[in-house]
């Protein structure tokens, strides 16, 4: 049996899989917000509530919104601070009594889509987090490629790439940077490409794709420069790792109009004379998360 856990700013969610990835058991509970003992103890209370439910004590494997730092061997990155600077893969194994797996959110994610999602016959896999922020991670032969710096999949803080002249210097980012893909592709991003195609603002993403789904003429064109933009985000990544598919998941994935669009512009930008890169929709939705975290023990 494998035990995920999806540690989130606002909620934990647990969810226990068999051997050929059945559901065996699933909880959620509000998240100790502010409290690294708090957030140990529900855990450990959730992966107790998991072995008594399957009658075995599984592997466990956790997902977070940040990452082991390899320099220092405590959390870096993490919007649910109290984690930073803790070592909190250690003080959990220590809770629990086993050892535990983790890996960044957006990576447990990839590898949920990679193991029995949307990519599960596919060898390389990009996932891409597509909603508040824009994450990604990489899973090669059903293995996360983390990276000696632990930051792989971070295309969200690359520069936007063959930028039109609207488009320099580009939004601030939250990284101190300008211009960032993760400023373009997040909703905000779409919300500011609709203001001004619009003049419109305040208008939520789901809005936007319904308006231009329904002929709207500013909307629609807001969600073809989103798609452009896209394109060109994933066309940099095709030319680096060539990655056997590619995996939306989060908020914006559920805009039907990336399916179509954004593979029939992205041969503009990949250095090939085709691409057959599929571009797909996560299997597991909201789940994938949390399974991907159980998938961390694949052995």
């Amino acid at each position: 049996m494998r035990i995920g856990i999806d540690l989130g700013g606002t909620k934990i969610e647990a969810i226990a899989l068999g051997d050929g990835g059945e559901e065996l058991f699933r909880r959620r509970v509000d998240t100790p917000r502010g409290s690294y003992d708090g957030t140990i103890r529900a855990i450990a209370e959730l992966v107790d509530a998991a072995d008594a439910a399957a009658g075995e004590q599984g592997t466990v494997g956790i997902g977070i919104p940040g990452t082991i730092s390899p320099a220092t061997g405590v959390i870096k990155n993490a919007n649910s601070t109290w984690l930073n600077g803790q070592p909190f893969d250690r003080d959990l194994a220590t809770a629990l009594g086993r050892p535990v797996r983790l890996a960044n959110d957006a990576n447990c994610f990839a590898l949920s889509e990679a193991t029995d999602g949307a990519a599960a016959n596919a060898a390389g896999v990009f996932g891409v987090i597509i909603g508040t922020g824009t994450g990604a991670g990489v899973v090669v032969n059903r293995r996360v490629l983390v990276g000696a710096n632990a930051v792989a999949g971070e295309w969200g803080h690359n520069p936007l790439p063959w930028p039109q002249p609207d488009e320099l210097p580009g939004p601030p980012c939250y990284c101190g940077r300008s211009g960032c893909i993760e400023t373009f592709l997040s909703g905000s991003g779409l919300q500011r490409a609709d203001a001004q195609a619009s003049g419109r603002t305040g208008r939520a993403p789901a809005e936007v794709a319904r308006l231009a789904a329904a002929g709207e003429t500013g909307a629609a064109a807001a969600l073809e420069v989103y798609c452009r933009r896209m394109a060109r985000s994933l066309a940099t990544i095709i030319n680096v790792i060539d990655p056997d598919a590619i995996v939306l998941g989060g908020g914006l994935s559920n805009i039907d109009r990336l399916y179509a669009r954004v593979p029939e512009l992205w041969g503009q930008w990949v250095f090939s004379d085709s691409v057959s890169t599929p571009l797909l929709r996560a299997r597991h939705g909201d789940a994938s998360g949390v399974r991907g975290a159980a998938w961390l023990w694949n052995d």
